[in-house]
Order: C-alpha cells, then sequence, then structure tokens
C-alpha cells in the first residue's frame, strides 16, 4: 500500500466532500488545522466491547480520539487517513489498530451528494477489559506488545485485512460466548500476522489532557456525565462561552447533528442497555436515561428503533429464548438413547 509520511503539527480539520486534491474546500478556503475531538463510545453493559460499522459521510468520520482502543477495517472507498502524525492512502482492506487516545481519522473520497451504505467495520474495547483478559488467562499476555506498539498506530498486511473481515463480520451479530471466541481469533490473527507497520512518527505522544481542554471536548463530556438529568441548550452555552446560536452551529459542526438529537441518541442508546437487562419497567427507564415523559421516551425510541420500547425489549426477550431452547435441544439429543 502507497502512503506517505507529512509533517502535522496538530492533526487534520475536518474535510468535507469535494476539496480539491490539496485540502482546500470547493470554494479554495484552507481549512483551520484544529485539536482532535473526544468521541463517546458507548459500550453495552452486558457485554465486552462494541463491534459496529458505519457508512460515509457519517457523524464520526473527524478528526477525533478516545480512550478506548480501536480496529478499523476499510470495506469500500479509497482516500486520506489520518493517524497522530501519519497522512496514508487507504483502500479497502486498510486494517489499523489505534492505542488509547490516538487521533484518527479515514476521509474518504466520495463525489458530493453521493452516499456509501458500509465504509468500513470497528471493533472498540476499554484498557479495563483487557486487564481482566490478562488475569483471567495469562496466555493472553501474548497481544501485550500489540497493544503497546498500537500507541502510534498499527498498519496490518492486506493479507491479514482480508483474514480479519469475516471474523469482524460475524462478529456485527454474534451472541454470547461466541463473541468472545471471535474476538480471541482476532487476536491471535494479529499477533500470529508478520509485517505489522507503526503509523505515527517515534517521537509522537498522545496527550488527551491537551485534547480535552477544547471547548466541544467539555461540552461533550458534561454531556456523557449528566444524561440522565435535564439538559437545557442554554446553558450549555453557556458553559462554552458561546451565544446560544453560535453554540448551536458550532455543536452541530463538531457533531454532525443538532444538539437535542445528538442527546436523544445517547439517552436511546442507553435506554437500549437498560432493557436488556430486564430489571426496570421502561417507565423506570424513560425516566433514569433522562426524558421527563413516558409519550416523548415512546416517540424517541420509535424514531430511532422503528418500534416501541415494549417490542423491542419482546424481540430481544424472544432472541434469548431461541437461544436457549436451542440449547436445550442440542444437550436432550446428547443424552438420547442410541437405537439399538
Amino acid at each position: 500500500m502507497q502512503a506517505t509520511h507529512d509533517a502535522m503539527a496538530h492533526g487534520p480539520g475536518r474535510a468535507a466532500d469535494g476539496r480539491t486534491p490539496d485540502g482546500r474546500t470547493p470554494d479554495g478556503r484552507i481549512p483551520r488545522i484544529g485539536q482532535p475531538d473526544l468521541e463517546l463510545v458507548a459500550l453495552p453493559r452486558d457485554e465486552s466491547f462494541k463491534v459496529w460499522s458505519h457508512g460515509y459521510p457519517y457523524r464520526t468520520v473527524r478528526w477525533h480520539f478516545h480512550p478506548e482502543y480501536e480496529i478499523h477495517l476499510i470495506t469500500a472507498t479509497t482516500g486520506k487517513y489520518f493517524v497522530g502524525d501519519y497522512i496514508g492512502n487507504f483502500v479497502p482492506g486498510n486494517l489499523v489498530m489505534m492505542g488509547a487516545n490516538l487521533p484518527h481519522n479515514w476521509v474518504s473520497s466520495v463525489p458530493p451528494g453521493q452516499r456509501v451504505d458500509e465504509r468500513c467495520l470497528v471493533l472498540q474495547f476499554d484498557a479495563a477489559f483487557i486487564a481482566r483478559a490478562f488475569e483471567a488467562f495469562p496466555e493472553f499476555r501474548r497481544v501485550e506488545p500489540l497493544l503497546d506498539a498500537s500507541r502510534w498506530g498499527l498498519l496490518f498486511t492486506p493479507e491479514t485485512g482480508a483474514a480479519a473481515e469475516p471474523i469482524l463480520r460475524e462478529m456485527l451479530g454474534a451472541q454470547g460466548l461466541r463473541r468472545i471466541v471471535l474476538f480471541v481469533a482476532l487476536f491471535e490473527l494479529l499477533a500470529q500476522g508478520a509485517g505489522a507497520q507503526k503509523l505515527a512518527s517515534a517521537a509522537y505522544r498522545a496527550d488527551p489532557t491537551r485534547y480535552a481542554g477544547t471547548r466541544i471536548n467539555h461540552v461533550l463530556a458534561y454531556i456523557g456525565k449528566n444524561l440522565s438529568q435535564e439538559l437545557r441548550e442554554t446553558e450549555l452555552a453557556e458553559l462554552s462561552g458561546q451565544s446560544v446560536s453560535a453554540f448551536s452551529r458550532y455543536f452541530r459542526r463538531h457533531t454532525g447533528m443538532p444538539f437535542v438529537q445528538y442527546v436523544n441518541r445517547l439517552r436511546i442508546d442507553l435506554a437500549c442497555q437498560l432493557l436488556l437487562s430486564g430489571k426496570l419497567s421502561i417507565t423506570d427507564i424513560c425516566y433514569q436515561v433522562g426524558f421527563s415523559n413516558l409519550s416523548n421516551f415512546n416517540r424517541q425510541f420509535l424514531m430511532l428503533k422503528d418500534m416501541s420500547p415494549s417490542r423491542w425489549r419482546a424481540y430481544q426477550q424472544l432472541n434469548a429464548a431461541s437461544a436457549a431452547e436451542s440449547a436445550e435441544s442440542s444437550e436432550a439429543a446428547e443424552v438420547a438413547p442410541v437405537p439399538g
């Protein structure tokens, strides 16, 4: 894969579709290079890691960082990618692992107005999960050098990327212990793969304390900590030192959506985690995630999930029951007498 190392003082700004090869916007402006944004990764409470996919353009496609490790596989489009102070060209099969708080971004070369349904597969997990894995399974420490090297970003060979895709794709729908089996299989593949190269320069160091000092990251961190409380755009604007209209434009530019829509999405994601646990009533969940009335909660849930919270929970219970019945049938088959 062709790649180039270019100097980047702070990292790339957000590139919009239609830019010229030198990075200028369609009207000829050169965008300001800024600090990376903090991305809030919502790891499900009943799962050890998050696996998902997204298309392009997409709201998380921006210069950003997060405390979680990330494995990123491109499945469609070509373009430029940025990891720390590294700039390179990517093609389908590009497989990269980023360590905690390492800024990164992939900008696809897609004509203005065109959308791609799936651009990449993403796996995210935090350091606490890995520490527990090391403690429970000493054999897993074999991947420790891989994790250490990922602080600079690791680019794997096209062969490793091709072998990783079916594992990541099965992870998207896997449940229970199968997810763990696939996770271990993926890391066995990565640990055995030769030829992985570090991307950022040896002198590069991620500095989350400096990144987190930016205005938008203060706002996003505040939202994440106070999701169950009442959140007013006027108060967040005051927190960021802006007028409400300026804050509204600023927030949308950095998150890709209006303030209320962003907060509602986070709250519905949290509601889904609580619905899966089955311990709280839907009314209790409504208020626990920050909605002030049940009708609005139901309306927002329907809008984002295409079904009511009660139906979503019922389908999840049906799915769990199906798995249990399958296990019982397998056990019954094992103990059944063999015809003589």
